[in-house]
């Protein structure tokens, strides 16, 4: 999550038009996506299931700041003690579940990986994880079902592409359906 915020700081006012790796999604889109999954998910620690809190909201005048908020604002929800022994009820994923704290956690986990390469690639950067995060990612990213899941209308990844011997985190964007040698057009 800090990565993220730390990538996202980077955004101008002008980036939020950028396409992202993202299919159909401007950076401004991106960041809404983003912000949703962090209040879903913080709702969801709390055992809260309503769909609503999943949904994109304005992020106002000032994007990286409602960005920054909504990171912070998960953060501290993961943070409470006992967190990973819940059950997160997740309307978004397959039939709502609940999830095992844990597995939830981890599924947050590798969408901040993901997005946080989807930003950085966005703003032509690059990004940084320590390995033991990397590895924690790749290990779920290699367990996200694939197949007709990666098809629909509602599919969190699209299906997965060639990584062609990269980096570990080359490994877990090509698994969760994005390019690793994405670029943004040229201005």
């Amino acid at each position: 999550m800090r990565t993220s915020v730390d990538v996202v700081a980077r955004a101008t006012a002008g980036d939020l038009v950028r396409p992202t790796p993202c299919a159909g999604w401007t950076l401004r889109d991106l960041l809404g996506h983003m912000a949703a999954q962090h209040y879903g998910f913080a709702a969801a620690s709390r055992g809260e299931a309503d769909i609503a809190v999943w949904q994109p909201r304005p992020l106002g005048d000032d994007p990286v700041g409602a960005y920054r908020a909504a990171a912070r604002h998960v953060l501290e929800a993961f943070a409470v003690d006992g967190v990973t022994e819940r059950a997160f009820p997740l309307p978004e994923i397959r039939d709502g579940g609940p999830f095992p704290g844990t597995q939830a956690v981890s599924f947050h986990l590798v969408d901040y990986v993901v997005h946080s390469w989807d930003v950085a690639r966005t703003l032509g950067h690059t990004v940084t994880f320590d390995p033991e995060l990397l590895d924690a990612a790749l290990a779920v990213a290699r367990v996200v079902p694939g197949g007709e899941a990666r098809l629909g209308p509602r599919a969190a990844f699209a299906p997965a592409v060639a990584a062609d011997g990269g980096s570990p985190l080359d490994e877990i964007v090509a698994l969760l359906g994005r390019s690793p040698s994405w670029r943004p057009a040229p201005a």
